[in-house]
C-alpha cells in the first residue's frame, strides 16, 4: 500500500504573510488534495527574536480567507503534534546526540573571534573560509580533541555548537520534481551548525526532523532552500530515514522581472504583495488584498499562474478545478513576473461571475460601511452596473446616484442639455411615468420613444436633460433601466427638482 500524500507548509510568524508563502501554501495545498492528502500547517517559530505577536493568527485567518485551510496545525491537532516549533523544543536534542553517536556530527568549541580571525586570515590570502573537511581537523572541536577533553569542556559550560560533518570527495545525485537531476561536489559544503549550546536547534535540525516526525511526503518549499537541499537529504541519509521528494518553486518576481518582489515594492508600486492589511507596531499600514476589495477565488487563481500552467488555453479555474489540474510536473523553473494588471483581470473575470444575489449582498456590507440607508432592490442595481466593475467599490462609484438624489448637475453638461424648452419636455415625461400601467424599463421605453417619434423632437433634447435630472451627470446605465430601479415616485421627484432648477435660472 503506497504512502498517504501529507505536504506541510511551515512559515515563520515574523510578520505578514507575503505572497509568496501564500502560493507556497496554496501549491501544498493543492497538491494534497489533488493526491488525497494531508495538508499541514507548522509554525516554525525558534528564532524568539524575529517573533512578531499576531503573526501566527495572521497566517490562519489568511489561509481561510483564501479558503485553502490546513488539516491539521494548531488548534487542529492531529497526531503528530505539537505544531509550533518552540512547543518540540526538547525532541531535537536527543537526535543532535544520535548524530554525535553515529560520527555524523561533532562539537564544535570555536568562539566567534578565532572564526572571524579565521576568516580575515582567509580574506587576506584572496580565500574563502570555509567550515569543513579541508580545515576541521585544524579546529577546536571534537574531532581534534580527546573524548575525555571535550567531555570535561561541556562539563565546565564552556560554549560550544554541534555541526554536521559533510562528506570529503562525494558527488551527490539530487532529485527535484521541478528542476530534475542535480549533482552537487560535497567539497563544496561546510559543516553546517545543528545545535547551538542555549539547547536550540538551528533550523536545518528542526526542519528535518520535524518532517520525520510528521510523515511529510513531499517537501514543497521556495527556491531560496534549494542551496538547503545536499545538508538535508545528507540529514535523512545520515539518520536512516527515507527522504521525502523535493519539489523548489521559482521565485515571484518585480514586475520589472529586476529581483524578487518584496515586501516593500508593493506599496512603492501601487498594488498589495499581502493577502491581508497588516499594521506594524510602529503603525505602518501594508495594504492587503481583502481589504482593497479583492476576491478570495482571483487572489488564488492569479497566484496559481505564478509559475505553473495547465498545458492548455484555460485561465479561469475554480478552486475545485484548479485541485484536478495541479501536477508539481508543470511548475516552471523560471522566476514568475508578477503582474498586477493580470491581477486585477483575474478580480474582474470573477466580479463578472459572481451571482448577482451574492454580488447584492456583498454589496449592501458595503453600503452599510459607507452608513448609506436605502429600501431599494440591490439585485437589479448590481446586475445593471457589474459589467463596468472589477471592485464592488466601483459599484458605488458607478451608482452612487441609486442612493443620493442629485443635489448639483455637471456644468458641463448642464450647459448642453437644460435649454428653455426643457422643461416643457419634461412635464411630458413626468406625465408619461404617472400614467404608465406597468413601471417597467420595457414599458417607459415604449411610452417615451414612442411620443418622441410621434411629436418628432430630437431624441437629445429629451433624453439628455432626462439622464442629467436623474443622475446629475452624463453617465450611468440605459435610463428606463434606472427610471424603473428608482421607481415612479423617486424618479417622479428628481424631475421635478430639474424642472425647478431649469425654471430659477
Amino acid at each position: 500500500m503506497s504512502q498517504k500524500v501529507r505536504v506541510r507548509f511551515a512559515p515563520s510568524p515574523t510578520g505578514p504573510l507575503h505572497i509568496g508563502g501564500v502560493r507556497t501554501a496554496l501549491f501544498n495545498y493543492l497538491f494534497a488534495k489533488k493526491n488525497n492528502g494531508d495538508f499541514l500547517l507548522r509554525i516554525e517559530d525558534t528564532d524568539q527574536n524575529r517573533y512578531v505577536e499576531g503573526a501566527e493568527d495572521y497566517i490562519i485567518e489568511a489561509l481561510n480567507w483564501l479558503n485553502i485551510p490546513y488539516d491539521e496545525g494548531p488548534a487542529k491537532e492531529g497526531d503528530c503534534g505539537p505544531y509550533r516549533q518552540s512547543e518540540r523544543k526538547a525532541l531535537y536534542k536527543q537526535y543532535a546526540d544520535a548524530l554525535i553517536e553515529s560520527g555524523n556530527a561533532y562539537y564544535a568549541f570555536d568562539t566567534a573571534e578565532a572564526l572571524d580571525n579565521h576568516r580575515k586570515d582567509h580574506e587576506a590570502k584572496g580565500k574563502t573560509f570555509i567550515y569543513n573537511w579541508h580545515n576541521r581537523l585544524k579546529l577546536n572541536n571534537s574531532l581534534t580533541l580527546s573524548n575525555e577533553e571535550t567531555k570535561a569542556k561541556i562539563e565546565n559550560g564552556e560554549p560550544y555548537v554541534i555541526r554536521f560533518k559533510s562528506p570529503e570527495n562525494e558527488t551527490l545525485y539530487l532529485n527535484d520534481i521541478v528542476r530534475g537531476s542535480i549533482q552537487v561536489d560535497s567539497n563544496i559544503l561546510d559543516d553546517k551548525v545543528l545545535f547551538k549550546s542555549d539547547g536550540m536547534p538551528t533550523y536545518h535540525l528542526a526542519n528535518i526532523v520535524d518532517d520525520h516526525l510528521m510523515k511529510i511526503t513531499h517537501v514543497i518549499r521556495g527556491e531560496e532552500w534549494l542551496p538547503s537541499l545536499a545538508l538535508h537529504v545528507l540529514l535523512y541519509k545520515a539518520f536512516n530515514w527515507q527522504a521525502p521528494q523535493f519539489a523548489h518553486l521559482p521565485l515571484i518576481l518585480k514586475p520589472t522581472g529586476n529581483g524578487k518582489l518584496s515586501k516593500r515594492d508593493g506599496d512603492k508600486m501601487g498594488f498589495p504583495v499581502f493577502p491581508l492589511e497588516w499594521e506594524t507596531e510602529s503603525g505602518d499600514v501594508f495594504s492587503g488584498y481583502r481589504e482593497d476589495g479583492y476576491l478570495p477565488e482571483a487572489v488564488v487563481n492569479m497566484l496559481a499562474f505564478l509559475g505553473w500552467n495547465p498545458g492548455t488555453e484555460q485561465e479561469i479555474f475554480s478552486l475545485n478545478e484548479l485541485i484536478e489540474a495541479f501536477e508539481l510536473g508543470r511548475v516552471n523553473k523560471a522566476g514568475a513576473k508578477f503582474d498586477p494588471e493580470k491581477t486585477k483581470w483575474f478580480q474582474n473575470q470573477y466580479l463578472q461571475r459572481i451571482d448577482n444575489a451574492q454580488l447584492a449582498s456583498k454589496f449592501k456590507a458595503f453600503l452599510d460601511d459607507k452608513n448609506v440607508e436605502t429600501s431599494l432592490n440591490l439585485e437589479p442595481v448590481v446586475a445593471l452596473l457589474k459589467e463596468r466593475a472589477t471592485f464592488v467599490s466601483d459599484l458605488w462609484e458607478q451608482g452612487s446616484f441609486f442612493f443620493e438624489r442629485p443635489a448639483t448637475y455637471d456644468s458641463k453638461a448642464e450647459n448642453k442639455a437644460f435649454k428653455p424648452e426643457t422643461p416643457e419636455l419634461l412635464q411630458v415625461v413626468i406625465s408619461k411615468l404617472k400614467n404608465a400601467e406597468t413601471f417597467t424599463a420595457e414599458n417607459l421605453s415604449t411610452e417615451v420613444k414612442g411620443w418622441i417619434t410621434s411629436e418628432k423632437i430630437g431624441f437629445g433634447k429629451v433624453m439628455m436633460p432626462l439622464r442629467l435630472a436623474l443622475v446629475g451627470e452624463m453617465k450611468g446605465p440605459e435610463v428606463f433601466d434606472i427610471l424603473e430601479i428608482l421607481g415612479r415616485e423617486e424618479s417622479i421627484l428628481r424631475i421635478e427638482n430639474a424642472v425647478a432648477y431649469i425654471n430659477q435660472k
